[in-house]
């Protein structure tokens, strides 16, 4: 008579760990918080079932510790049904983008600190940006150099006036138009608090 498969010997290899098993799961719950994280335009895009995109703003709006905790183990548990692979991707790029953005910024600064240190620095921007309006930007760095106010008191920031705010938008269109993509919430960027 032949074995029964209930009578073989059990393969524990086969089987992943309790320990790996655990280690997903928090994976997919970081995710879920990822994916919450996300704006509500990209949120609805991305290809979900109703069921999680609605744990998924629950969790938006679930404010105590304890019920997080619960709601997010939730969306990880509902996550393991879900193709996760869209999901991380969409995430991924949303972090890329905010880190483009945050290059970018960097960058705007660093031309607008070296233009209003050193007059030098205008030679090489024409070089670099030969189609900019270099008389426009010669009188803001004029008038900026002009607004400066002195320190109100030591170790506080020189505040800036208009003209320092208008260079930041200069450079920031002028980076854009040299094909460059303007970063998201840049325009939350140029309200002078910018320090140099």
């Amino acid at each position: 008579m032949p074995a029964r498969e209930a009578d073989a010997p059990f393969d524990d290899d086969d089987r992943p760990s309790k320990s790996q098993l655990k280690r997903e799961a928090h994976e997919l719950q970081r995710l879920g918080d990822d994916l919450a994280a996300l704006p509500d335009a990209r949120l609805a895009e991305l290809p979900m079932d109703d069921s999680l995109r609605d744990a998924v703003m629950t969790l938006r709006r679930t404010r105590s510790h304890e019920g997080r905790r619960r709601q997010l183990q939730y969306v990880g548990k509902l996550m393991r049904k879900a193709d996760a692979e869209p999901l991380r991707e969409a995430v991924a790029q949303i972090r890329l983008g905010g880190a483009r953005d945050s290059l970018r910024l960097h960058e705007i600064e660093r031309w607008r600190a070296e233009l209003m240190a050193d007059d030098h620095a205008l030679t090489r921007w024409a070089a670099e940006y030969p189609d900019s309006d270099l008389q426009q930007l010669r009188a803001l760095l004029r008038q900026a150099r002009a607004d400066r106010l002195p320190d109100l008191a030591p170790g506080v920031g020189q505040r800036q006036g208009r003209a320092f705010r208008e260079i930041f938008q200069y450079i920031q269109q002028a980076l854009a138009q040299a094909g460059s993509p303007e970063p998201a919430g840049s325009a939350a960027e140029d309200d002078g608090d910018h320090a140099d």
